[in-house]
Order: structure tokens, then C-alpha cells, then sequence
């Protein structure tokens, strides 16, 4: 019989509230970068950054080199996590922070469809009553772009943050057996890596020296990249993951508080309800599948 004492969950519920604040001042950093040397630019020297802090902390703490079986699956995620990117990001130039984190929220939901197809999972009922409130919740946030009042190429934002959902979704199924064959640091270099590769397909013709005034940024994103990943991998190692996704939500307010104080974005009626409807049918689904997805915000890239 087992002694061991039950898991202490406050250390974890505090770490993991840290992780999802430093992923969303993350996004923030990233589309102020953005807005300043062009999203390629920020993508591929974030990625750089990334690659060199990893590869020191893979020399520092002994990694072993993974297997060609695990190669694999660390080349597959990086480059759906490097499209995934691309339209986060090119999305958050346009639109508020805290709205692209809402309609981000719907990607667990896609997620069970997605496990259904690819891992034959049940999908019951109660799953598919959640996945219609999520999408009423989109449809209400998408209700305010109809109407005219943002610039053009907003309602594309918000359709590339959809599509970045899916691509998280199917991250989210791919992480699930990641997890269990790589350490966090291993995890987060090869998906640098694999993202620098895929971004430097570009770079003849959209690479541009950064000016030395953004040096600051892009190590900011690459550091406050893995430190997030890191801490939330440490959570999320002591906790039920049913009992941290509703902290992940939190990067709603994050993204609302930082949109306004730093770049002056409003908070709408639409998109306050619409988040909501969303994190309501997340929760619904979680509770009726109990199944350990993690990591709901799509710019956790």
C-alpha cells in the first residue's frame, strides 16, 4: 500500500498562476517586437535566441541527445508550433491582446476532436454541448468584428487566431506523448531549433539585422519563452492538469490588462461574453473527459 503523503497543490496552483503571467507579458513582448522590426523578424530572432539559450542549458545540465523516434516527433511539433506562431502573432498586430487570447481558448475544444480522430477517443455528449457553447462564445466575439467598427484586417486576425487554434489543438495531441519521452529542457530547444530552421526558409529574402535598441526584446521573448514553459512544466509535473486549466484562463485578464496599459486596447462587451461562453464549455469538456490538457493559450509558443 501506498504511504506516500497526497501533493501539496498550493505550490503548484502559485507556480503555474507565475507561468501563465510570464507567457502572457510572452505575447505582449512579442507584439511590441513585432510592431517594431516586422513579425518575420521577431519570429526568427526569437527563435535564435531561443536556440542558443537552449543549447546551453542542454550543454549545462547534460542532456542526452534524443533517438531518432523522438527526433521525430520533436521535428513534427516544431513545425506545427512554427506555423502555429506565425499566425498568433501576425493575429495580435491586429487585434487586442485579450481578444486573441479569447478566441485562442477554444483550442481544447478542438483538441477532443482532434484525439478522437487521431487517438480514437470517445467524444460523449457532454463534450459536444461544450464544443457548441465554445463556438456560440467565438460567434460572439466575432459578432463585434462585423460591425465595422475595427480596422479592415481585423476579422483576419481573428480568423488567423482560429487557425492557429487548430494547429495548437493538434500541438496539444502531440505534446501528450512528447512529454513522456523528453525533459522540458529538451522539449523547448528542439522546438526553438525546428522553428529556426523552418523561419530561415526565409531568410533571403525578409532577414534584417535588428536594430541594437530591440536586442532587449527579442532575448526578453526568447528568455521569458522557456522560463514559462519551464515553470509550467514543473506544475503541471506535481499537479492534476484538472485542477490547473482553470488557471491557464487567466491569461484572459493578463492580456487585458497589459493590452490596455501598453498599447491603449479596449476591452469590449463582445469579447468579455464571448471569452466566458468559451472558458465555459473548456470547463465543461474538461470535467466530462478528465483528460490532462494542458497549456490552453495558443501564443504559448
Amino acid at each position: 500500500m501506498d504511504a506516500s503523503p497526497p501533493h501539496n497543490v498550493a505550490a503548484p496552483f502559485v507556480v503555474c498562476c507565475l507561468g501563465v503571467a510570464l507567457f502572457s507579458v510572452m505575447d505582449a513582448t512579442m507584439k511590441g517586437l513585432g510592431l517594431a522590426i516586422g513579425l518575420y523578424n521577431a519570429l526568427f530572432w526569437r527563435a535564435l535566441a531561443g536556440t542558443v539559450l537552449g543549447l546551453l542549458l542542454m550543454l549545462a545540465t547534460r542532456q542526452r541527445w534524443p533517438g531518432a523516434a523522438v527526433l521525430r516527433i520533436h521535428l513534427l511539433r516544431g513545425v506545427v508550433v512554427a506555423f502555429m506562431a506565425a499566425l498568433f502573432f501576425w493575429a495580435i498586430l491586429r487585434l487586442p491582446l485579450a481578444e486573441a487570447i479569447a478566441l485562442s481558448f477554444i483550442a481544447p475544444l478542438i483538441a477532443l476532436y482532434l484525439a478522437a480522430w487521431l487517438l480514437r477517443e470517445s467524444v460523449g455528449r457532454r463534450a459536444i454541448g461544450a464544443s457548441l457553447l465554445g463556438l456560440i462564445g467565438v460567434a460572439v466575439i466575432l459578432s463585434g468584428r462585423l460591425q465595422g467598427r475595427y480596422e479592415p484586417d481585423a476579422l483576419l486576425g481573428a480568423l488567423a487566431v482560429l487557425a492557429s487554434a487548430v494547429l495548437f489543438a493538434w500541438n496539444l495531441i502531440i505534446q501528450r506523448k512528447q512529454a513522456q519521452l523528453a525533459s522540458p529542457i529538451e522539449v523547448a530547444f528542439f522546438q526553438h531549433l525546428v522553428m529556426l530552421g523552418v523561419f530561415a526558409l526565409a531568410a533571403p529574402f525578409w532577414l534584417a539585422m535588428p536594430p541594437l535598441d530591440a536586442a532587449p526584446l527579442v532575448l526578453l521573448a526568447a528568455t521569458l519563452a522557456f522560463t514559462s514553459l519551464a515553470v509550467l512544466a514543473w506544475a503541471y509535473a506535481r499537479a492534476e492538469a484538472q485542477r490547473l486549466i482553470p488557471i491557464e484562463y487567466s491569461a484572459f485578464i493578463w492580456a487585458a490588462i497589459i493590452g490596455w496599459l501598453i498599447f491603449g486596447e479596449p476591452l469590449t462587451l463582445a469579447t468579455l461574453a464571448g471569452a466566458l461562453l468559451i472558458v465555459a464549455g473548456c470547463l465543461i469538456a474538461a470535467r466530462s473527459k478528465r483528460a490532462a490538457i494542458a497549456h490552453v493559450e495558443a501564443g504559448t509558443a
